[in-house]
């Protein structure tokens, strides 16, 4: 049985839906940390990082001590 690993692009979008990342740079991190390699190249282009952009800032939910301090 094998499992299927989301590619690099597919797995930005994920993280920008899921409410943890804030930024591109974020996505780009946290991509990083999971292991995906190439990310520059895979994320590269003015619409995708708007579209990237745009779904970060209508999910994002700041932490319970971040919201807390602000």
């Amino acid at each position: 049985m094998t499992s299927h690993r989301p590619t690099t692009l597919e797995r930005a979008y994920q993280l920008a839906r899921e409410g943890r990342c804030r930024t591109v740079s974020d996505i780009k991190q946290a991509l990083s940390f999971e292991g995906y390699d190439r990310i520059q190249d895979s994320l590269y282009g003015p619409t995708l990082g708007a579209d990237l952009r745009r779904l970060c800032r209508e999910n994002y939910v700041a932490p319970a001590d971040e919201a807390a301090a602000g």
